[in-house]
């Protein structure tokens, strides 16, 4: 049981929000990825075909990114890594390999996807470099648990987690800029506003990171407080 000032109640529920905030932010892609898997299946016909060429990337993307971004979601509690250790570990492999495919499906895609255009440009650009700084994340990540370096691994693991989430704040800024302009979007206009939603990712990442890393004045008065004991 984790110590609290709040006590054990006020505790699991800290540790819930921030689950449940996860899970309704990612609601939005992930349903449509379900209703695609359904597709798939052959059990529905809502959205549009898709060409042979992306089927199966498409279809990997998918289930790596429902387990993902409803498991990863868990293993940013703290109750639950500090209760049940084991299982932490064993959800945390099992995340790790489908952010994975989430982020080589995505390089994969781009490429089948990519137009010879100024938006189609941009956007493949974007597509590597954010496909590739979330691999690299999640890697990174793993060698620091690998080394126990869990303040390093949380970090990096944070970083991966908030680019893998980019769809979610894409739809919602897409839908931003419709309203505003009151027309569809082109695909300069498109590319620009996705490389937006990534930017707001990223950078909510680096300000979760930095603010729960302890300050210099607080390592100071941590170490003269040990000293005096």
């Amino acid at each position: 049981m984790l110590l609290s000032p709040r006590g054990p109640i006020a505790t699991s529920r800290s540790s819930a929000l921030p689950i449940a905030g996860l899970l309704l932010f990612s609601a939005m892609p992930l349903t449509f990825a379900v209703i695609r898997a359904l597709q798939f299946m052959g059990l529905v016909e809502i959205m549009p075909p898709l060409a042979e060429s992306v089927a199966v990337p498409v279809a990997i993307h998918i289930g790596g990114a429902l387990i993902y971004a409803t498991l990863g979601a868990f293993q940013f509690s703290t109750s639950l890594r500090r209760r049940w250790p084991s299982w932490h570990r064993r959800a945390g492999r099992l995340t790790f390999g489908a952010g994975m495919l989430v982020a080589l499906s995505a390089l994969w895609l781009t490429f089948g996807y990519a137009t010879v255009s100024a938006g189609g440009i941009l956007l493949a650009v974007l597509r590597v470099i954010v496909g590739s700084a979330m691999a690299l994340s999640l890697a990174f990540g793993l060698a620091s648990i690998l080394s126990r370096d869990v303040a390093r691994h949380r970090e990096w693991m944070i970083r991966a987690y908030a680019l893998g989430l980019g769809a979610a704040t894409q739809m919602i800024i897409l839908m931003i800029g419709e309203i505003v302009t009151g027309a569809p979007l082109g695909e300069l206009a498109r590319a620009v506003l996705m490389g937006i939603a990534w930017s707001i990712n990223f950078a909510t990442a680096e300000w979760i990171i930095r603010r729960a890393r302890p300050s210099p004045r607080r390592g100071r008065d941590f170490g003269g407080a040990k000293s005096l004991a």
